[in-house]
């Protein structure tokens, strides 16, 4: 394992599974701080740098939690189009990276351009975190979903996951990259128009990750014993921002959790869903034993307390 010191965190198809571990032995040695509401000075003399050229509720906020945290500092846009980077001028990754790096000692970076992060990273001298890029990759996510199962479940090795929604998504990619690296089976559930592409399953398969489309949640219930969701109905993360129409579609039966559907699974099947959600998600699953999506919010301050304390230094 190498150093995550001054290290980008752009994807999850190069980690190695001593990565993984090591964040999430971090995670558990910070975790106290997020529990009782408390700030260390880890990084009391650090600046975090948020650079959100897409809408974003948690991973921003819990990345800014994260950093107020561990002591440090925060500034950075939550909307290019109230900057120069994104107004007239429309200003270059390469130019307005040039210039943040001055402003903090870690960039945090949201973008609906697909390897947006990766072009910052080429021109940044200091970390560069992917928060989401377009339909590529969202690794700070997948890590607080995988550091989620393994608090509950006490492994990651040996389960059966059911990913369901859209498996364009960048969610989709990065816990699939992640599988190759963890002894799981994972069925694969989507509308046909939003399948795993073809190039993708091949580097899959070439990373023997295992894998099994499946038509419908109900289809494979009684099997799984993580249900990991995404919206179908969502918006182009292509597009910097896309508001809501007046009408939209809503989502089939065989893309939906609900508490009946819960009955006919494991008694101990958890559900975690990254937020916000349309109706795949029905509200009386909040309620059950199940629901483990409001931990996975919790989770986020914590990994991300263990990501920004790795790649800033302040933990080995």
């Amino acid at each position: 394992m190498r150093s995550f010191s001054g290290r980008d965190i752009l994807s999850l198809r190069d980690f190695e599974r001593a990565d993984y571990l090591r964040i999430f032995d971090v995670a558990d040695e910070l975790q106290s701080y997020a529990t009782d509401r408390r700030d260390t000075d880890l990084l009391k003399n650090k600046t975090l740098l948020t650079a959100f050229y897409q809408p974003s509720t948690r991973t921003r906020l819990a990345t800014e939690a994260a950093m107020h945290r561990l002591g440090g500092h925060v500034l950075g846009f939550s909307d290019a189009k109230m900057t120069r980077a994104g107004d007239f001028y429309q200003e270059s990754i390469k130019d307005t990276v040039h210039m943040l790096e001055y402003y903090g000692d870690v960039i945090a970076m949201r973008h609906f351009q697909m390897g947006a992060p990766t072009e910052a990273a080429r021109w940044s001298t200091v970390p560069v975190i992917n928060c989401g890029d377009g339909w590529g990759e969202h690794p700070t996510q997948v890590l607080t979903d995988l550091y989620t199962t393994l608090g509950e479940k006490g492994t990651i090795d040996g389960l059966t996951f059911a990913l369901v929604g859209d498996m364009r998504m960048r969610t989709m990619h990065s816990i699939l990259y992640a599988f190759s690296q963890f002894d799981v089976k994972a069925y694969v559930i989507s509308p046909i128009e939003m399948a795993l592409e073809p190039e993708f399953k091949a580097q899959l398969e070439s990373r023997n990750v295992q894998f099994e489309e499946a038509p419908s949640i109900e289809e494979v219930i009684h099997e799984v014993d993580v249900i990991y969701m995404e919206p179908v109905v969502q918006p182009d993360y292509t597009l910097s921002r896309q508001e809501k129409a007046e009408t939209y579609a809503r989502t089939p039966p065989a893309y939906q959790v609900t508490r009946d559907l819960l009955r006919e699974g494991k008694s101990d099947v958890i559900v975690l869903h990254s937020l916000p959600r349309m109706d795949e998600l029905a509200p009386d699953v909040d309620c059950t034993r199940h629901a483990r999506y409001w931990t996975e919010a919790f989770n986020g301050v914590v990994m991300r307390m263990a990501l920004l304390a790795l790649v800033l230094g302040a933990m080995e």
